[in-house]
């Protein structure tokens, strides 16, 4: 298989916005059938919220913030001990500092948090890891010619992912997929989810045309043309 990522050093405002009208899903069905019609190939669009728990990043901002807030304490103590320690001093300190793990916890389930201390190699890899089990469990490799392409945009991560199945791959360079992301790039940098995923779609229906062109009465639609959204 193919696959392309977007990944960071790109300003993709996707924000959160998981939920799309009817019109807007019945504008990217209508644009997947348009870019089939002149290809054998199969276009699956996909939107997730997430590719990834990243619990990891909870427990980085809790101990950040509780490292920041007790080294605040100690540092300042003449501030809030002007008469020296006393033994309940030190309970204080011990709750404060659990309190500030807990909120750091909690600020590390926001999505700028979690992309800020979060690798980008490992969001990379849990966006890849969510491709390939949707390419499983849509069956976008059962397609007759093994030519399946799935598209998915990971709203957190803000990164779009190709993956081709392997007709597909044997024919297009890895290089070539950056055309499509580019197109998408270029709705998605405004804000624009679906327009930036109709882009990425037609231009996608080119590419397919060209290494795997559809034959006049033997060209059937195989895999839905619906966006898949998934949490």
């Amino acid at each position: 298989m193919a696959e392309v990522t977007l990944g960071e050093g790109v300003p993709v405002e996707t924000g959160e916005r998981l939920e799309l009208t009817a019109e807007e899903r019945e504008r990217i069905r209508l644009m997947v059938h348009a870019a089939e019609q002149h290809t054998n190939a199969e276009i699956v669009p996909m939107i997730v919220r997430r590719s990834g728990l990243y619990r990891d990043a909870q427990h980085r901002a809790g101990l950040l913030l509780s490292l920041v807030v007790l080294t605040l304490m100690l540092t300042t103590e003449i501030v809030w001990l002007p008469w020296g320690w006393h033994g309940s001093n030190a309970a204080w300190l011990v709750v404060v500092t659990i309190t500030a793990y807990g909120v750091g916890v909690w600020l590390g389930t926001l999505a700028p948090c979690i992309r800020f201390l979060t690798p980008t190699d490992r969001m990379h890899h849990k966006v890849r890891l969510r491709a390939e089990r949707a390419f499983t469990k849509y069956a976008v490799s059962q397609t007759r010619e093994r030519t399946g392409v799935l598209m998915m945009v990971s709203l957190l991560e803000h990164q779009i992912y190709v993956l081709a199945d392997q007709s597909i791959a044997q024919r297009v360079p890895s290089e070539r997929w950056s055309s499509v992301v580019e197109a998408a790039i270029s709705g998605l940098t405004r804000g624009d989810i679906v327009g930036g995923l109709c882009q990425g779609i037609q231009v996608c229906g080119t590419l397919l045309a060209e290494v795997s062109p559809g034959r006049p009465g033997d060209n059937p639609d195989e895999l839905s043309n619906e966006l898949v959204i998934e949490s």
